[in-house]
């Protein structure tokens, strides 16, 4: 049978009480901080987790993130519309098209899988926090106001200046600047010629 390892130095005995009375006569010296809250808004952090937004144009009601959530605190209800053909010939699409988007924010747990599942970045961290309601029942959110809350999402970072330009920024400029060309050739071809008179 092993025996215990010897401790390596001796204890002295109140060495914890006077490590305890030391942090409380450091803290007792500090100056207090009061934040005046409800007429000064507090500084928050720029990834709080306030509550969800929802780009409603983006969705495409795939239901990944009503799946994903462990709470299933996401309700949502769709239905589906014929598309016509886009070219003659062509055959209908069918889309599905949303009816009704709601976060039950008494269940929620503010875990952020559902943003972190949805693959057409609909839905996204606001910082807002006040949203407290006196009946638990209204905690519910419909759509329109969780498209309200979308407006207070902050822009995202800037890239780092030495990145690469992301491709989509990259094919749009090649297409403006095409259409550019495209234009002032067309202007110089109209516009007549010096020798003309």
């Amino acid at each position: 049978m092993a025996e215990p390892l010897p401790s390596t130095r001796p204890r002295i005995p109140g060495s914890g009480l006077a490590k305890g009375l030391a942090v409380t006569l450091r803290t007792m010296t500090r100056k207090t901080v009061t934040e005046q809250y409800p007429e000064a808004q507090p500084d928050l952090p720029p990834r709080t987790r306030g509550v969800i937004g929802l780009f409603e144009e983006n969705c495409t009601v795939c239901m990944l993130c009503a799946r994903e959530c462990p709470d299933w605190c996401i309700y949502i209800d769709s239905h589906k519309e014929t598309v016509p053909a886009a070219a003659p010939g062509g055959r209908e699409r069918s889309r599905n098209v949303l009816d009704r988007f709601a976060i039950d924010f008494s269940l929620c747990m503010y875990c952020g899988i559902c943003i972190e599942v949805c693959p057409f970045d609909a839905l996204f961290w606001s910082p807002e926090f006040e949203y407290a309601e006196t009946d638990i029942r209204e905690l519910t959110h419909e759509r329109d106001k969780l498209r309200e809350w979308m407006w207070t999402v902050p822009a995202p970072p800037a890239l780092d200046p030495g990145a690469e330009e992301p491709k989509e920024i990259a094919a749009a400029r090649k297409t403006a600047e095409k259409l550019l060309a495209a234009e002032q050739a067309a202007a110089a071809r109209t516009e007549p010629g010096e020798g003309d008179a």
